[in-house]
């Protein structure tokens, strides 16, 4: 019993570890979820079980993905479903299906099920999970088939139902292939036994996938039937079938022409045994060979930007596996490259690329060659702020061309409203390469589109380059000009203030009045901040009577609540 619970521990391993990963549970959490399941565990292997060890299961499993929900909808994580939720769901079919064998007449259970079934995958499953009930448990291919042909009258076009309904032909047939061998080692006479050869060869499983093809036609989907024929080892003219409506039909489809050049990879060799890494490496760079030529051949019935980034991404796939043989490195790249260049040639090379171009380039010493990818990618997105960036930084590390005009250049074409990323990098160049009064002006431009943002960085600048008299005479300036203003801009200007030998309470009461002026009525920090600055050793603590009165009546909504608490800790000394 212990290694079977073990196991079945084990096997929540990588879900839990992607839950922990992602930031949705913590490390304490998962070994609270460990300790618990692993209790429960031990109640379903007793001798005798009681229902309700199965329904406590159930409960705290439906409890775990309810609070993966939430977690999900706090942080905006939407990723990694299958990875989390789709083994703790199938868990969860698991320990029903367990206890409605068990306890056949339990109604409630079974609608316990039901609804389970209904608000985590949908009334499919049920159909699914009924279909492969009736095979595995009660071994009726027949009644199977009629649950799937009912789902499908349902469901037409449903590609999940299509799936199981092909794997689910192909199970019976290697059932009964496995049955007539059994019997035909034993010797036993086959005449009473009935094994049509057309069912032993998975002719009902072809069936099934022509009805499916013929009302889904995707690619893809003719892929997913193709890789489930091929778990089952007599099924190689069935895939020879598939394989050849896939390369007549969607010959027009990138993604055919990359399942077919990554199968390569997987091609069986010549036979020989490689002893040595070198013979290892030329294997696999024919291999690599064979795939690119049938890119190659798929660049030549579409030429086009999914087709090209396909073949791209299996470049570079190739280039970031560990090789110890220096020639096979060196001949990913090259390769590599040489795609890149020719689909950059063609205008059909997606941004994304470029990124990675000018990483390959930059890390192999190539700084002419970056300089000009840089160039080239902001003439084919001259409108992408991403690429100015990364096309701008590169430009700068090289030291090539003008900053100056390229940073205007890049200011024209981008939107305005998205634009932020260019100044703050146009303020970092200038802030070390020109003078003061070069970068003051480049944040006086710069504010009028992004008040709020550079506000506060020319405040931060102005100290730093020209003291506190400069950083004063900005945040007055500033004053005057058009809001909106940051919270943060006054108080970065408070600890300025504070900063200094001998700070004046009367700027201190300046910085905190103009700044209630803009967020009095919901900021209640800000007014606790300032009647603790009235407190300290700078004020007068006889005004804070009149800041809580102001504060009292200017506050609105929820921030008063949440301000007589706290001025409350703060009167007895526990803020």
């Amino acid at each position: 019993m212990a290694e079977i619970v073990q196991q079945r521990i084990e096997d929540r391993i990588p879900e839990l570890e992607q839950l922990e990963r992602v930031g949705l549970f913590t490390k304490k959490e998962v070994k609270s979820v460990v300790k618990r399941v692993t209790a429960l565990e031990y109640k379903l292997h007793r001798l005798i079980v009681n229902k309700e060890d199965f329904i406590a299961y159930i409960q705290y499993e439906i409890n775990v993905l309810e609070l993966i929900k939430k977690r999900r909808a706090h942080i905006h994580y939407k990723f990694k479903r299958e990875e989390i939720e789709f083994p703790i769901i199938h868990r969860i079919h698991g320990i029903f299906r367990r206890a409605t064998k068990k306890w056949k007449d339990d109604v409630q259970l079974w609608l316990s099920h039901v609804a389970f079934c209904k608000k985590w995958q949908g009334v499919l499953t049920l159909w699914i999970m009924a279909a492969k009930s009736e095979l595995e448990d009660q071994d009726s291919s027949e009644s199977a088939r009629h649950l799937f042909l009912r789902a499908l009258r349902f469901h037409p076009n449903n590609k999940k139902v299509y799936q199981e309904y092909f794997r689910m032909e192909l199970l019976h047939a290697e059932k009964l292939r496995k049955q007539k061998a059994e019997l035909e080692k034993a010797e036993i006479d086959l005449g009473e036994y009935e094994f049509s050869p057309a069912i032993l060869s998975g002719r009902l499983a072809d069936v099934v996938y022509k009805d499916a093809t013929g009302k889904i036609k995707e690619a893809e989907f003719v892929i997913s039937l193709l890789n489930i024929a091929a778990i089952f080892d007599f099924t190689k003219e069935l895939q020879d079938s598939i394989l050849q409506d896939l390369q007549t039909n969607y010959a027009a489809d990138s993604l055919m022409w990359d399942f077919m050049a990554r199968r390569e990879l997987e091609a069986p060799g010549l036979g020989e045994e490689h002893h040595s890494a070198k013979a290892r490496a030329l294997d696999i760079n024919r291999r690599e060979e064979r795939c690119c030529q049938l890119y190659e051949e798929g660049l030549r019935v579409i030429s086009t930007e999914p087709m090209w980034s396909r073949y791209l991404d299996f470049c570079l796939e190739r280039l970031k596996r560990k090789t110890n043989v220096q020639e096979l490195k060196e001949k990913r790249q090259e390769r590599l490259l040489g795609v890149l260049q020719r689909a950059h040639d063609a205008s059909l090379l997606m941004e994304d690329y470029y990124k990675s171009w000018l990483q390959i380039l930059l890390s192999s010493g190539d700084a002419e060659g970056a300089a000009s990818v840089a160039m080239a990618a902001t003439e084919r997105y001259h409108k992408s702020v991403t690429t100015w960036s990364l096309s701008l930084q590169t430009l700068v590390q090289l030291g090539s061309g003008d900053p100056a005009r390229l940073f205007q250049e890049a200011l024209t074409h981008v939107n305005p409203k998205e634009s932020l990323p260019l100044w703050q990098l146009q303020l970092q160049w200038s802030t070390a390469n020109q003078t003061p009064e070069d970068t003051e002006a480049i944040f006086k431009v710069a504010s009028k589109s992004f008040i709020i943002m550079m506000k506060d960085s020319y405040l931060n600048w102005s100290y730093t380059t020209g003291g506190y008299k400069k950083a004063r005479k900005t945040f007055k300036r500033y004053l005057q000009e058009n809001r909106p203003l940051s919270k943060s801009f006054f108080t970065r200007m408070v600890e300025i203030e504070k900063e200094q030998e001998a700070p004046k309470m009367n700027h201190l009461r300046e910085y905190y009045e103009r700044a209630l002026q803009e967020f009095g009525t919901s900021d209640d920090d800000l007014w606790l901040q300032y009647i603790q600055e009235e407190l300290s050793t700078l004020g007068q603590p006889e005004n804070c009577g009149k800041i809580h009165w102001r504060a009292m009546k200017f506050l609105e909504g929820e921030s008063v609540e949440r301000f007589v608490s706290k001025y409350t800790l703060l009167q007895t000394g526990h803020a």
